[in-house]
């Protein structure tokens, strides 16, 4: 890249970079003003480390900085992101709108977008990289000609790295005559590290907080949080039970690659899912082919989670159908759902200092024993007798089954 007409300004005292004299920046300004930045600086560490908002802290932000004096048209940040669906979050500013979030997509096409951009400029230089836009050259980032076009005059693009090494930044835009002055630049240096550890903190506490989620689910990763980390700890959960697997997956995955096998589950799952949570309910636990669900009682009210279970079991099935009549797998297939009522029980279980939260209890093990009852009586959708008490319906009653590990037998129903 042609840097003949970068601004490029030494690093601020942000990013774990060394200090700048900010004694003789505080100095520069008057006493007023410092006050002011002060103020700021405990407000971002304080409450804006607290709001449950992450777009009021970036227009909380914004509105004092502007206060201070400082003529920001624009502003747009970009944080990176541990999910599962995006790769980052951007967050971008306008008087008119306030903070609105966009999500950054996996892909190459992404990665190929923020390698050309000022903000992963910034990130690999360290520097901050400031641009009188009149004397700026279109092709220098392919955001400025659509910065230049809606009037802007200086841009701003200031890198934050975090301890684990992500790359992040944020971007100040004015179309004030002026520009960004001196003032307004030693403002910003005295108040970016505040605000960079603050994204910090919020992006860390994001990332535990989703990671968790994505890989335990809604209620165990809530748990995990509150300190429920003791082996041997058990929560239980009254619900509608729900498990499921596919048929032959072995004989059908021994023909696929790794990758195609896959790509198989995530298609196969994408039918099952949507349906459960959509009734309320949450998946507890993937099973190699199969999935774990529950739907909580709610209350009194112990119909609802069995109807709202068997409403989910029934749409999975209709998807799994429709994807075979797509021809969406590499061969038809076939599941098995079973519907139970009880309890659902978390515990810690493990050695060491290596433990797993996992569903455990006599009623979700009843579950699992139904499921393998579906390919034995040819049917995709099994009862117990304790969910069809909960019912409105008149199911069909099947007979009882033994089943393995349970002494008695088990009285099954179909729809």
């Amino acid at each position: 890249m042609d840097t003949t007409h970068l601004g490029l300004m030494q690093p601020s005292p942000d990013s774990r970079t060394p200090s700048l004299d900010m004694l003789g920046l505080a100095r520069s300004l008057d006493q007023e003003t410092l006050s002011r930045v002060i103020a700021l600086r405990d407000w971002l560490t304080t409450t804006g480390s607290r709001m449950d908002d992450p777009n009021a802290v970036m227009t909380g932000f914004i509105e004092r900085l502007i206060e201070l004096g400082l003529p920001i048209d624009r502003a747009a940040s970009a944080i990176e992101a541990l999910h599962s669906e995006y790769a980052g979050i951007g967050r971008f500013w306008t008087p008119g709108e306030g903070t609105v979030v966009r999500y950054l997509p996996h892909g190459e096409r992404r990665e190929a977008v923020y390698q050309a951009s000022p903000f992963a400029y910034v990130s690999k230089t360290g520097e901050w990289l400031f641009l009188d836009l009149n004397e700026t050259p279109d092709d220098l980032f392919p955001i400025l000609p659509e910065l230049k076009s809606a009037g802007f005059r200086h841009y701003l693009v200031v890198p934050i790295h975090f301890i684990n090494g992500a790359e992040n930044g944020i971007s100040f835009a004015t179309r004030s005559a002026k520009g960004f002055d001196d003032r307004a630049l030693t403002i910003l240096r005295l108040v970016m590290p505040s605000f960079a550890l603050v994204t910090e903190l919020r992006a860390t506490s994001s990332r535990l907080d989703e990671v968790l989620r994505i890989y335990v689910g809604d209620e165990p990763h809530r748990a995990i949080l509150s300190g429920a980390i003791q082996r041997g700890q058990v929560t239980r959960i009254r619900s509608a039970i729900l498990f499921a697997d596919m048929r032959e997956y072995t004989r059908i995955s021994s023909t696929l690659s790794p990758e195609s096998a896959v790509e198989l589950l995530n298609d196969y799952f994408d039918c099952l899912v949507p349906p459960i949570e959509d009734e309320g309910g949450e998946v507890l636990k993937y099973l190699g082919d199969g999935l774990l669900a529950i739907v909580r009682d709610r209350g009194d009210d112990t119909g609802g989670a069995p109807q709202a279970a068997l409403s989910a079991a029934n749409k999975a099935l209709r998807r799994i159908q429709a994807a075979n009549n797509e021809g969406r797998f590499p061969v038809p297939i076939s599941i098995g759902i079973a519907l139970h009522h009880g309890d659902a029980a978390y515990g810690n279980v493990g050695s060491g200092q290596r433990l797993d939260f996992t569903v455990i209890g006599r009623d979700v093990n009843l579950a699992s024993r139904i499921a393998d009852l579906n390919k034995r009586l040819g049917e995709p959708l099994l009862m117990s007798k304790s969910f069809v008490e909960h019912l409105w319906g008149d199911p069909t009653p099947l007979g009882l089954h033994a089943v393995e590990g349970f002494e008695d037998k088990i009285e099954i129903f179909r729809p």
